[in-house]
C-alpha cells in the first residue's frame, strides 16, 4: 500500500462549502495542505462556511458546467467529491434535480479526472443506505461486500450507487484511483438548517434529523417521531467523517469501499430522548406513522475493513457529540434562524 502526505498537497473538494465539505477543508488546511480548491454551487451551503484562508481559493459553480471542468487542470494530488442533491425526500419530489446534482455531477467529473496523471487518489462519498438490507427486523452490520439491491427507497440513493458504478469503471477501464467512502448518518457542528435554496420541500430546512431534533428541542418544541422511532442509524461525528475522508486518500486501496461509521446501532427514539435531556426540553415526543416511501428501518455499518486497513476508528461518542453539537446550536442560533426563516413563505405554501 503507497503512503501519502496531506502536508504540503493541493487538493480538489467538490461540495467543500457544504457541512462535511468545510469540516473537511479545514482538516486539510490544519495538516498543512498547499492549496484547496472548493468548487460548489451553494445549493445546499452558505459561503461563510468557507475558511478565510490564503490557501483556499473558491469556484462558484457546479461541477458539471463545461467552463468549471474545463478550467481544472493536473496539479491535483487529491480529489474529494461530496457534492450531492441531499436527500431522499428531495429527490422523490424531483428526480431530475437529483440526478444533475449527483449522477451527472460524478460522470462528469471522473470523465474529465480520467487522464490527469498527477492524482494520488479520488475519494468518492457514497452513501451506507444504498447498501444496508431494508428491514425493520434486526439489523446486522452492514458489510462492504453486501450486495445491493435493486429495490432503493429513492432516487438519492440510487444515484450513491450509479456513483459507486461510476467510481469502480473509471478504475478498471482509466485506472483512475478513485476509493468509495460510505457514510453513514453524520452530525456535529457546522450543519445549518436551511441553508443554501429552497428545493421543493420542507426537507430544504429539516434536511437531517439531528440538527432538526436539536433545533426544535432547544426551541422547546414536540420532536417529530415517524414510525414511533423505531428505525435505528450508525450516528458518526462529522470529524470522525473528514478523518475518514482523509484515511482513504492516504491509505485506501484504489478501487475500493470502505465503510466510514461508528459500529454503533442508535435508535431515532433514543437519539430524541437523548437530545431533549440534553437540552432540558420537556415537550412530550410526537409519535407520527411511517412514511410510506421509507423502508429503510434498522441500519448500522461494520468497522472492521476500516480498521484493518485504513486504521480508522471513529473517536467521538455519541454523547460527547451531541453535547457538542448543542453547545454549537446555541452559540449560532442567529445563523441558523436566518437560515431557517429564508424558506418560511415556501413553507407556508405548502
Amino acid at each position: 500500500m503507497q503512503s501519502f502526505e496531506i502536508k504540503g498537497s493541493n487538493s480538489l473538494v467538490v461540495g467543500g462549502a457544504g457541512f462535511v465539505g468545510s469540516n473537511l477543508v479545514r482538516m486539510l488546511l490544519e495538516r498543512g495542505a498547499s492549496g484547496v480548491h472548493v468548487v460548489d454551487n451553494l445549493l445546499s451551503a452558505e459561503r461563510d462556511n468557507i475558511p478565510l484562508d490564503r490557501r483556499v481559493r473558491f469556484t462558484e459553480a457546479s461541477i458539471t458546467s463545461d467552463r468549471v471542468l474545463a478550467s481544472l487542470t493536473d496539479d491535483y494530488d487529491f480529489v474529494f467529491h461530496l457534492s450531492t442533491y441531499h436527500g431522499n425526500q428531495r429527490s422523490i419530489h424531483d428526480p431530475l434535480a437529483d440526478h444533475e446534482n449527483n449522477t451527472l455531477t460524478t460522470l462528469k467529473l471522473f470523465e474529465r479526472l480520467k487522464d490527469f496523471g498527477k492524482l494520488k487518489k479520488v475519494v468518492y462519498s457514497s452513501a451506507g443506505c444504498s447498501v444496508a438490507e431494508k428491514t425493520f427486523g434486526e439489523a446486522k452490520a452492514t458489510e462492504e461486500t453486501d450486495l445491493v439491491s435493486l429495490v432503493q427507497d429513492s432516487p438519492y440513493s440510487m444515484s450513491k450507487i450509479f456513483g459507486e458504478f461510476y467510481a469502480k469503471y473509471y478504475f478498471k477501464q482509466h485506472a483512475l484511483p478513485t476509493v468509495r467512502a460510505r457514510f453513514q448518518n453524520v452530525y456535529g457542528p457546522g450543519e445549518i438548517l436551511g441553508a443554501g435554496h429552497w428545493r421543493g420541500t420542507p426537507a430544504s430546512v429539516w434536511r437531517n434529523v439531528t440538527p432538526t431534533f436539536i433545533y426544535k428541542a432547544i426551541k422547546g418544541e414536540a420532536l417529530p417521531l415517524e414510525n414511533e422511532g423505531i428505525a435505528s442509524r450508525d450516528f458518526i461525528y462529522v470529524e470522525d467523517i473528514a478523518a475518514g475522508l482523509v484515511a482513504c486518500a492516504l491509505r485506501g486501496t484504489a478501487g475500493e469501499a470502505y465503510n466510514i461509521a461508528s459500529g454503533v446501532e442508535t435508535s431515532i427514539r433514543e437519539l430524541a430522548e437523548r437530545i431533549n435531556e440534553l437540552t432540558g426540553n420537556r415537550t412530550p415526543l410526537q409519535l407520527l406513522p411511517k412514511r410510506a416511501w421509507d423502508n429503510s428501518g434498522k441500519r448500522y455499518g461494520s468497522t472492521a475493513k476500516s480498521e484493518r486497513e485504513l486504521g480508522f476508528v471513529a473517536r467521538v461518542p455519541l454523547a460527547d457529540g451531541l453535547a457538542r453539537t448543542v453547545a454549537w446550536t446555541r452559540e449560532n442560533l442567529p445563523l441558523i434562524e436566518r437560515n431557517v426563516t429564508k424558506h418560511a413563505v415556501h413553507m407556508e405554501r405548502g
